[in-house]
């Protein structure tokens, strides 16, 4: 592979109780003082405004929750906005790295008030533990789009997959054909579980309204996206709001409970070297489809700013952010 540059009462009940099968099983959730649940009787309609500080307000308390369990993430303040203006609003960003053995790259969380929230973690490569992507982003006053991916760690040709769910074989691409093959069954194994499928496709039918989010996919799109990758659009409600709060908990959750698990672990030498470099490029590449998607939502000086923002220093890419 080359790297280049959507019946009401019973929908609310069903909405309600999946939302509350996520409070059940979410550490990071368990943390949080809720702020977003009304009554699930009635259909309600939020502002984006409403929506946004309490989505804002979780991935808040989910990072502090993930800097208690990995105590070396550390602040770095030259890389924080507190108040910038962006695309007419306010924006902050919480932007952290744990270099060595607590092996985060990156961690981004970035709010504009009333447009947006998302949270960004990048590995280090002492791991092969997926970079998490968790953003909600209001469209108009009345659409909010979600997105969630759990991005793979190693080039297993996930952009060849074919309309029938084949990708290419050997008599394609030769002997690289069974390199990605590999790598795909090492990510089912270990990250695609079934607990993680069903969560991911039980969404939309948790959600209120909802649909698959299916605009075209830039060439960076493809390179980067994880098999997993889930993008939903949904009416701007109360009972949406409370679970898009809850599914992105629970994907953090999922991300933190891989990132304390030594079985992730590389072993030294050759595969930490060898990930150091993918992830670079991979990085390269991740800041590029997010430069094209926040161009598009906030314009191209404000877009550069966010993507330049939330993607952290490019040229350091994989030893520590910042540092």
């Amino acid at each position: 592979m080359a790297f280049k540059l959507v019946l009401v009462a019973p929908l609310l009940l069903a909405s309600a109780a999946v939302t509350a099968a996520f409070v059940q099983k979410s550490p990071i959730h368990a943390s949080i003082t809720r702020q977003t649940c009304r009554s699930p009787s009635s259909r309600l309609q939020a502002t984006a405004v409403d929506a946004m500080a309490s989505l804002s307000s979780s991935q808040a308390a989910t990072v502090q929750t993930i800097a208690a369990a990995i105590p070396d993430l550390e602040v770095k303040p030259d890389f924080c906005w507190n108040g910038e203006a962006v695309a007419g609003s306010s924006a902050t960003l919480d932007a952290r790295d744990a270099p060595g053995p607590a092996n985060i790259a990156w961690l981004s969380a970035l709010s504009i008030d009333s447009k947006l929230v998302s949270l960004t973690i990048f590995n280090g490569p002492l791991t092969d533990v997926p970079h998490l992507v968790s953003r909600c982003v209001v469209i108009n006053e009345s659409t909010m789009r979600l997105t969630l991916d759990a991005r793979p760690r190693s080039n297993g040709g996930w952009e060849m997959r074919r309309e029938d769910g084949s990708y290419p074989g050997p008599d394609e691409l030769g002997r690289q054909a069974f390199e990605f093959s590999g790598n795909r069954m090492d990510f089912e194994k270990k990250f695609g579980t079934s607990e993680l499928k069903s969560f991911l496709s039980g969404l939309v039918s948790s959600l209120e309204g909802a649909t698959p989010y299916t605009a075209p996919a830039s060439d960076l799109d493809k390179l980067t996206r994880g098999p997993l990758y889930t993008c939903l659009e949904m009416p701007v409600t109360d009972s949406n709001v409370a679970a898009v709060v809850a599914a992105r908990e629970k994907m953090a959750d999922f991300w933190l409970s891989w990132a304390k698990d030594p079985a992730h672990d590389h072993r030294p030498g050759a595969p930490v070297n060898t990930q150091y470099v993918y992830d670079t490029k991979f990085k390269q590449n991740a800041y590029g489809s997010l430069l094209e998607e926040y161009s598009a939502l906030f314009g191209p000086q404000d877009g550069q700013r966010l993507a330049v923002g939330e993607s952290g220093p490019l040229d350091e890419a994989y030893v520590g952010g910042g540092s």
